[in-house]
Protein backbone atom coordinates (compact mmCIF):
# COMPACT_ATOMS: atom_id res chain seq x y z
CA UNK A 1 0.00 0.00 0.00
CA UNK A 2 2.48 2.20 0.84
CA UNK A 3 5.03 1.85 -1.96
CA UNK A 4 1.25 2.77 -4.15
CA UNK A 5 0.91 5.90 -2.28
CA UNK A 6 4.73 7.07 -3.11
CA UNK A 7 4.42 6.43 -6.36
CA UNK A 8 1.08 8.18 -7.07
CA UNK A 9 1.92 10.83 -4.71
CA UNK A 10 2.91 14.28 -6.43
CA UNK A 11 4.62 15.38 -3.29
CA UNK A 12 5.96 13.35 -0.29
CA UNK A 13 7.21 14.67 3.03
CA UNK A 14 8.81 12.36 5.53
CA UNK A 15 9.08 13.53 9.03
CA UNK A 16 11.45 12.12 11.00
CA UNK A 17 11.77 11.70 14.99
CA UNK A 18 14.03 10.28 17.54
CA UNK A 19 12.86 6.73 16.84
CA UNK A 20 15.32 7.30 13.43
CA UNK A 21 18.25 7.42 15.46
CA UNK A 22 17.91 5.25 17.74
CA UNK A 23 18.54 2.46 14.98
CA UNK A 24 21.98 4.14 14.37
CA UNK A 25 22.32 3.55 18.25
CA UNK A 26 21.72 7.30 19.85
CA UNK A 27 19.65 7.04 23.07
CA UNK A 28 16.33 8.68 22.26
CA UNK A 29 14.39 11.38 24.87
CA UNK A 30 10.40 9.82 25.83
CA UNK A 31 10.65 6.18 24.98
CA UNK A 32 9.38 4.11 28.30
CA UNK A 33 12.16 1.88 28.86
CA UNK A 34 16.02 3.86 27.72
CA UNK A 35 14.51 7.68 27.33
CA UNK A 36 17.16 10.03 28.25
CA UNK A 37 14.10 11.95 30.39
CA UNK A 38 13.11 8.46 32.31
CA UNK A 39 16.06 9.82 34.75
CA UNK A 40 17.15 13.39 34.14
CA UNK A 41 15.58 16.17 34.11
CA UNK A 42 15.11 18.62 30.95
CA UNK A 43 15.00 21.73 32.85
CA UNK A 44 18.37 20.58 34.71
CA UNK A 45 20.34 19.77 31.42
CA UNK A 46 18.96 21.50 28.51
CA UNK A 47 17.51 24.69 29.14
CA UNK A 48 18.63 28.16 28.70
CA UNK A 49 17.79 28.13 33.01
CA UNK A 50 20.65 25.36 33.02
CA UNK A 51 22.82 27.56 30.23
CA UNK A 52 22.47 29.91 32.47
CA UNK A 53 22.41 28.75 36.13
CA UNK A 54 23.90 24.92 35.94
CA UNK A 55 26.94 25.78 33.50
CA UNK A 56 28.72 22.78 34.52
CA UNK A 57 25.86 20.58 33.95
CA UNK A 58 24.93 22.03 30.96
CA UNK A 59 28.06 21.71 29.66
CA UNK A 60 28.81 17.88 30.86
CA UNK A 61 25.22 16.71 29.25
CA UNK A 62 26.15 17.79 26.04
CA UNK A 63 29.29 16.87 25.87
CA UNK A 64 28.51 13.31 26.56
CA UNK A 65 25.63 13.91 23.54
CA UNK A 66 28.23 15.06 21.38
CA UNK A 67 30.65 12.00 22.07
CA UNK A 68 27.92 9.90 21.58
CA UNK A 69 26.58 11.20 17.89
CA UNK A 70 30.21 10.90 16.83
CA UNK A 71 30.46 7.47 17.73
CA UNK A 72 27.52 6.92 15.75
CA UNK A 73 26.64 7.24 11.81
CA UNK A 74 23.54 6.98 9.19
CA UNK A 75 21.77 3.43 9.47
CA UNK A 76 20.24 1.48 6.15
CA UNK A 77 16.85 3.69 6.74
CA UNK A 78 18.75 7.20 6.50
CA UNK A 79 20.74 5.90 2.64
CA UNK A 80 17.26 4.63 1.30
CA UNK A 81 15.63 7.94 2.05
CA UNK A 82 18.45 9.75 0.34
CA UNK A 83 18.04 7.63 -2.46
CA UNK A 84 14.23 8.03 -2.92
CA UNK A 85 14.65 11.81 -2.48
CA UNK A 86 17.41 11.89 -5.40
CA UNK A 87 14.60 9.69 -7.41
CA UNK A 88 11.84 11.98 -6.89
CA UNK A 89 9.71 9.57 -4.51
CA UNK A 90 9.96 12.02 -1.62
CA UNK A 91 10.24 15.97 -1.73
CA UNK A 92 11.36 17.36 1.56
CA UNK A 93 12.56 16.35 4.97
CA UNK A 94 11.65 17.36 7.81
CA UNK A 95 12.96 16.60 11.52
CA UNK A 96 13.16 16.56 15.08
CA UNK A 97 16.32 14.82 15.13
CA UNK A 98 19.74 17.19 15.41
CA UNK A 99 22.15 14.65 14.10
CA UNK A 100 22.89 15.61 11.09
CA UNK A 101 22.56 12.06 9.74
CA UNK A 102 20.06 12.59 6.76
CA UNK A 103 22.38 14.95 5.36
CA UNK A 104 25.64 12.36 5.88
CA UNK A 105 23.55 10.29 3.92
CA UNK A 106 23.28 12.08 1.04
CA UNK A 107 19.80 13.89 1.63
CA UNK A 108 19.54 17.73 0.64
CA UNK A 109 17.49 20.31 1.75
CA UNK A 110 16.60 19.41 5.16
CA UNK A 111 14.03 20.91 7.50
CA UNK A 112 15.74 20.86 10.63
CA UNK A 113 12.77 22.05 13.37
CA UNK A 114 15.28 21.54 16.60
CA UNK A 115 18.58 22.87 14.96
CA UNK A 116 21.79 20.59 15.14
CA UNK A 117 23.98 19.13 17.40
CA UNK A 118 27.13 19.23 14.57
CA UNK A 119 27.90 22.58 15.32
CA UNK A 120 28.31 25.11 18.38
CA UNK A 121 27.75 28.79 18.19
CA UNK A 122 28.81 32.02 20.19
CA UNK A 123 25.74 33.00 21.98
CA UNK A 124 27.20 36.78 21.99
CA UNK A 125 28.44 37.19 18.54
CA UNK A 126 26.84 33.66 16.87
CA UNK A 127 30.30 33.09 15.42
CA UNK A 128 29.38 29.36 14.37
CA UNK A 129 32.73 26.61 15.28
CA UNK A 130 32.53 22.61 14.83
CA UNK A 131 30.87 20.65 17.36
CA UNK A 132 34.15 18.81 18.40
CA UNK A 133 34.83 21.87 20.68
CA UNK A 134 32.70 20.31 23.56
CA UNK A 135 34.70 17.33 22.88
CA UNK A 136 38.06 19.31 23.35
CA UNK A 137 37.11 21.45 26.20
CA UNK A 138 36.63 24.27 24.21
CA UNK A 139 34.15 26.61 25.62
CA UNK A 140 34.88 30.09 24.65
CA UNK A 141 34.83 32.16 21.48
CA UNK A 142 37.22 34.14 20.11
CA UNK A 143 35.25 37.36 20.96
CA UNK A 144 35.07 35.62 24.57
CA UNK A 145 31.32 34.42 24.61
CA UNK A 146 30.35 31.33 25.63
CA UNK A 147 29.64 28.45 22.76
CA UNK A 148 26.66 26.98 23.01
CA UNK A 149 25.44 23.87 20.84
CA UNK A 150 23.39 25.06 17.96
CA UNK A 151 20.18 23.06 18.95
CA UNK A 152 16.40 24.40 20.28
CA UNK A 153 16.73 24.52 24.24
CA UNK A 154 13.77 24.03 26.38
CA UNK A 155 12.45 27.48 26.99
CA UNK A 156 13.33 28.67 23.00
CA UNK A 157 11.35 28.86 20.07
CA UNK A 158 11.72 26.39 17.31
CA UNK A 159 13.50 28.56 14.40
CA UNK A 160 10.94 30.54 12.51
CA UNK A 161 11.83 30.00 8.88
CA UNK A 162 12.16 26.22 9.40
CA UNK A 163 9.17 25.68 10.87
CA UNK A 164 7.41 28.61 8.50
CA UNK A 165 9.04 26.09 5.69
CA UNK A 166 7.80 22.84 7.30
CA UNK A 167 4.15 24.27 7.49
CA UNK A 168 3.67 25.49 4.31
CA UNK A 169 5.38 22.23 2.93
CA UNK A 170 2.45 20.31 5.45
CA UNK A 171 -0.63 22.17 3.80
CA UNK A 172 1.16 21.28 0.33
CA UNK A 173 1.50 17.32 0.88
CA UNK A 174 -0.60 14.54 -0.59
CA UNK A 175 1.40 11.96 1.60
CA UNK A 176 3.07 12.57 5.07
CA UNK A 177 5.07 9.66 6.66
CA UNK A 178 5.79 9.99 9.65
CA UNK A 179 9.35 7.67 10.72
CA UNK A 180 10.00 7.37 14.57
CA UNK A 181 8.00 10.16 16.01
CA UNK A 182 6.58 10.18 19.48
CA UNK A 183 4.32 13.08 17.87
CA UNK A 184 4.31 14.81 21.84
CA UNK A 185 6.09 17.61 20.88
CA UNK A 186 4.70 20.93 20.46
CA UNK A 187 4.55 22.31 18.00
CA UNK A 188 6.11 20.03 15.74
CA UNK A 189 3.13 17.61 16.33
CA UNK A 190 0.85 20.37 14.34
CA UNK A 191 2.56 19.07 11.48
CA UNK A 192 0.94 16.07 10.76
CA UNK A 193 -2.60 17.50 11.41
CA UNK A 194 -2.04 20.42 9.12
CA UNK A 195 -1.13 17.69 6.10
CA UNK A 196 -4.18 15.25 6.84
CA UNK A 197 -6.68 18.25 7.16
CA UNK A 198 -5.36 19.78 3.89
CA UNK A 199 -5.89 16.25 2.28
CA UNK A 200 -3.25 14.40 2.58
CA UNK A 201 -2.50 10.39 3.49
CA UNK A 202 -1.17 10.23 6.78
CA UNK A 203 1.69 7.12 7.50
CA UNK A 204 3.02 6.75 11.04
CA UNK A 205 5.95 4.11 11.55
CA UNK A 206 6.85 4.29 15.09
CA UNK A 207 7.92 1.58 17.45
CA UNK A 208 5.34 2.75 20.55
CA UNK A 209 1.78 4.28 20.00
CA UNK A 210 1.48 7.87 19.13
CA UNK A 211 -1.46 10.30 20.13
CA UNK A 212 -2.02 10.55 16.23
CA UNK A 213 -2.73 7.45 15.56
CA UNK A 214 -6.60 8.12 15.08
CA UNK A 215 -5.49 10.67 12.21
CA UNK A 216 -3.25 8.00 10.23
CA UNK A 217 -4.46 6.27 7.08
CA UNK A 218 -1.39 3.32 7.67
CA UNK A 219 -0.01 2.32 11.64
CA UNK A 220 3.01 0.46 11.73
CA UNK A 221 4.14 -0.30 15.10
CA UNK A 222 6.87 -2.68 16.62
CA UNK A 223 8.74 -2.71 13.60
CA UNK A 224 12.59 -1.29 12.89
CA UNK A 225 12.24 1.20 10.33
CA UNK A 226 15.22 0.41 8.48
CA UNK A 227 13.24 -2.95 8.47
CA UNK A 228 10.41 -1.46 7.02
CA UNK A 229 12.41 0.61 5.07
CA UNK A 230 13.92 -1.73 2.56
CA UNK A 231 10.83 -3.99 2.40
CA UNK A 232 8.90 -1.33 1.09
CA UNK A 233 12.00 0.12 -1.62
CA UNK A 234 12.38 -3.90 -2.69
CA UNK A 235 8.42 -3.18 -3.81
CA UNK A 236 9.04 -0.17 -5.61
Amino acid sequence: MLEKWLKESSYTIVFTGAGMSTESGLPDFRSAKSGLWRTKNPQQLASTYAMQHNRDEFIAFYQYRIRTLLKCKPHVGHMILADWQKRGLIHQIITQNVDGFHQQAGSTNVIELHGTLRTVHCSRCRRTYDAKRYVDEQFTCTCGGFLRPSVVLFGESLPYDAFEQAWTAAERADLWIVLGSSLQVSPANELPVIAKRSGGKLVIVNMEPTPLDDWADLLIHGRKIGEVLQEIDELL
